[in-house]
């Protein structure tokens, strides 16, 4: 009987003339399928506990741009609870600020929704020939029939209810989300000590406190410059409104704030929406336009010369990586995950730079 020798993991086989290992072994398969069912695991774990997670998550990661904040208030002799409490507070009276110029345009709009259907839809008698055009293409190429109704349909009221419920959180998931909140920014200087501490050596202990120090600075500057430029934003939006003599110039301007700070969606939203409410409130199609064709061009200065110049490089974000992290999130949480979308994309590139720095040995080239 012949006794061959043990053999190394991806040495070729005894006899083989093929001396080159395999390309995958079987152990990395393994790995690979593990680590595909504890992701899948995760994500469906996120998706059915979103109201426990949403809150906490949406907490800690305001809470760490708040942080530096609540530090600066330290240095004034300002307890950490009670700077955490202020600074809550403050956040609050912002947006509900923000929330009332909004609400009353958007009652007295929906309470008008039948007229201004048919306002539109007259207002739209111009696409009537495109439209039908259209049709009749499908039905030559053996398209699905078609009713001969109106060329331009009105959505059904239906849709309100199931809309706000998506886009509302609970008051438990408000509770817990301003509760988590203030509790995460009194006691942050003690939880940075607490996983500092996990490590025993002191070069996971210095990675960790450099990890949490970037993420508190990257996190505080993003939030820092993205406010100040929706602001800036929402009022140039607003006086592009009242230029154009677009009612409630302001509620727009705010909305055009807040839809801001989702990249990508959020102008392509408030753009349509400016064709609705221009279309709708002025006589003519093409003054109707005129607000948010000034809207596009305020965009797209915004996008490619203002937002970039201030962040700068640190924090500018690859816009297909942005793009597929809002459509994950949104899918996942809904509209507060579009929101955490760019927040949580800083969070993995701050711990991809320190856990897989670029100077890390690399595989050699092939020859």
């Amino acid at each position: 009987m012949r006794v061959l020798p043990a053999e190394l993991p991806g040495a070729p086989l005894p006899d083989s003339p093929d001396d080159r290992p395999p390309l995958i072994r079987r152990t990395e398969v393994v790995a690979f399928a593990l680590v595909s069912l504890l992701l899948i695991f995760l994500i469906g774990l996120l998706y059915v506990g979103k109201p426990f997670f949403l809150p906490i998550v949406t907490a800690f990661v305001v809470g760490t741009m708040l942080s530096p904040v609540a530090s600066l208030l330290e240095r004034w002799h300002v307890p950490r609870g009670v700077s955490a409490v202020l600074i809550v507070l403050a956040g609050l009276t912002g947006v509900s600020f923000m929330i009332g110029l909004i609400s009353v345009p958007l009652i007295e709009w929906s309470n008008r929704l039948p007229e201004l259907g048919l306002l539109l839809r007259e207002k739209l008698h111009l696409l009537d020939k495109p439209v039908a055009m259209w049709r009749q293409l499908q039905s030559a190429l053996g398209g699905a029939e078609t009713l001969p109704a109106a060329a331009i349909q009105m959505p059904k009221i239906g849709w309100m209810q199931p809309t706000f419920e998506f886009l509302s959180p609970t008051l438990t998931e408000i509770m817990l989300f301003l509760v988590t909140l203030v509790l995460f920014v009194a006691s942050w200087r003690g939880l940075r000590r607490a996983l500092v501490m996990l490590f025993a050596d002191r070069v996971s202990r210095l990675r960790t406190l450099r990890i949490l120090n970037e993420l508190e600075e990257s996190l505080g500057a993003y939030l820092l410059t993205v406010t100040v430029i929706n602001l800036c934003y929402g009022a140039a939006t607003g006086l592009i409104c009242a230029v154009a003599g677009m009612p409630n110039p302001a509620g727009l301007g705010a909305l055009a704030a807040i839809l801001n700070f989702i990249p990508i969606l959020g102008p392509f939203v408030m753009f349509v929406i400016l064709c609705v409410v221009g279309i709708v409130s002025m006589p003519t199609l093409g003054a109707g336009l005129l607000g948010a064709l000034g809207f596009a061009c305020l965009t797209f200065i915004e996008g490619h010369f203002i937002t970039p110049t201030i962040i700068g490089r640190r924090l500018a974000l690859n816009a297909l990586a942005v793009f597929i992290a809002i459509a994950f999130w949104t899918w996942l949480w809904g509209p507060m995950g579009a929101f955490l979308a760019s927040p949580l994309l800083i969070v993995g590139l701050v711990l991809k730079e320190h856990l897989m720095p670029d100077d890390s040995p690399q595989l050699p080239g092939s020859n």
